[in-house]
């Protein structure tokens, strides 16, 4: 099952300061048939303008991946952590039992991100934070893993059983993956597009998959850039 749905499609608001788009049911977007995908409970195309952002508000028991797609955010959060995360880079919070964070673009122009939030394995448990620089070369033509709970050593961990992966392809590239049986597979491209199994996909469309024994991603219009997760 490869289920494509167009950005054109996805439910959001314009606060003016942010432009959100949310490929579930999320704030005032209610659509019963977008409840989350799996273990996959938000998927949030935001685009924060300059000298703007989400002042301090509280969060608990999810597990929140944010990709930065241009630009830049900052963190501060209720843990004394504090931290500049950059295009291409990733952060994740494991909020667990309560914490409170902000994250504001203090850069000169626009930031866009996907703000990804993954149900965890367990409730509770102390809050924590991290973030880390992913080279966008490091990961041409091929999977690099980003957050994980499955202990892959390179990857930001989260508590879940659950990856959050990349991949930058040029035009013409192929690249494959193999699900695990009964996984849940989602993803969005940053830019570019391509065919995943055939199927035509835009930049910042998502895709919902399920019961794909192979993904094969083949490169339209490059760069494309991957953002893929898989849960239960």
């Amino acid at each position: 099952m490869i289920e494509v749905r167009p950005f054109a499609s996805l439910g959001g608001a314009n606060h003016g300061w942010l432009d959100a788009r949310h490929h579930f049911s999320f704030a005032g977007y209610y659509n019963p048939g977008r409840m989350g995908w799996g273990k996959l409970r938000v998927w949030n195309d935001d685009l924060i303008q300059p000298g703007t952002g989400f002042p301090a508000h509280p969060h608990r028991d999810m597990e929140i991946i944010t990709y930065v797609r241009t630009g830049a955010i900052t963190h501060q959060d209720s843990m004394g952590n504090n931290g500049r995360t950059s295009a291409g880079d990733v952060q994740v919070m494991s909020a667990g039992s309560g914490v409170l964070h902000a994250e504001h673009n203090l850069e000169p122009g626009p930031t866009t991100l996907f703000q990804i939030w993954i149900e965890p394995d367990r409730l509770g448990g102390q809050p924590s934070w991290g973030a880390r620089e992913f080279p966008k070369s490091a990961r041409t033509g091929q999977w690099s893993i980003l957050a994980s709970g499955k202990g892959d050593p390179d990857a930001l961990a989260i508590r879940a059983d659950a990856r959050v992966i990349g991949a930058t392809l040029d035009e013409g590239q192929e690249l494959s993956y193999k699900p695990e049986p009964r996984r849940h597979i989602y993803f969005a491209l940053a830019v570019g597009a391509l065919a995943v199994n055939g199927r035509r996909v835009n930049a910042r469309d998502g895709v919902a998959i399920k019961d794909e024994p192979r993904l094969v991603f083949k490169a339209f219009e490059a760069p494309v850039e991957i953002v893929l997760t898989d849960t239960q």
